[in-house]
């Protein structure tokens, strides 16, 4: 199996580092941190992997001395691999799963199924199908747009679920009581598609009931709900 060096011991880096070891990866440690020479960095090793966060990206890759045996590749989702010059052989790799530490994302990533963002170089491919995962061509014009759906589907959400909590508290209800609505949710747009998974007053147009909501919601939390049936309505 190929060698991998990271640099970045952060959530990213070391998820993919920790599933890429079960499938059985060489990972060479430790892993390069904060302040680490990593000038050889690139040498001794089938690929390099700079999981740092993405405005120190091209910085650290110009210090690491080019190899030309070696990929050097980043994962970042909203960045080209033009950022990894002047390498050779240069590749981008952005997994679509919530990885919120090592051990959680070290498993996510290890389920098949996982979709994966590539760009470049095969290496980067060949991780994808070590890890039995899908793999999706984006190029550099796209990585943007991309990245941004990414950020809707798992941030936003999570964005969203916050203000679940808080409204739902307000009628002394507690968050968990939405959890299998919510999973269910995500399940009809699975297997129907946004519009047709799409339930509720803007569905049905009952602006009545919605604009009953707007009046019983605190005064800052009806901007989003507003938004977001504005958004529902687009799904119709």
């Amino acid at each position: 199996m190929p060698a991998l060096r990271l640099i970045g011991p952060g959530r990213a880096g070391t998820s993919l580092a920790a599933a890429l070891a079960r499938v059985g990866w060489d990972v060479r440690e430790p892993f390069l941190g904060r302040g680490a020479d990593v000038h050889g960095a690139a040498h001794g090793t089938d690929a390099l992997v700079i999981a740092t966060p993405d405005a120190a990206i091209a910085e650290l890759a110009a210090a690491v001395e080019p190899d030309p045996d070696t990929v050097v590749m980043h994962m970042a989702g909203s960045l080209g691999i033009d950022v990894l010059e002047p390498h050779p052989k240069r590749a981008g790799l952005h997994p679509l799963a919530a990885l919120p530490d090592e051990d959680t994302g070290a498993h996510r990533l290890s389920e098949e199924g996982v979709w994966y963002a590539v760009e470049g170089d095969p290496m980067a491919r060949a991780m994808v199908d070590d890890l039995h995962g899908h793999a999706i061509e984006v190029d550099a014009d796209h990585r943007v747009l991309y990245h941004a759906a990414a950020v809707i589907a798992s941030n936003h959400v999570v964005a969203l679920l916050g203000q679940v909590e808080r409204v739902a508290a307000l009628a002394g209800v507690p968050l968990e009581a939405y959890d299998r609505l919510v999973r269910a949710t995500v399940d009809n747009v699975a297997k129907l598609g946004p519009a047709a998974a799409l339930t509720g007053p803007v569905a049905r147009g009952d602006w009545t009931t919605v604009e009953r909501h707007i009046a019983a919601l605190p005064e800052d939390e009806r901007p989003a709900y507003q938004a977001m049936v504005r958004e529902a309505a687009r799904c119709r």
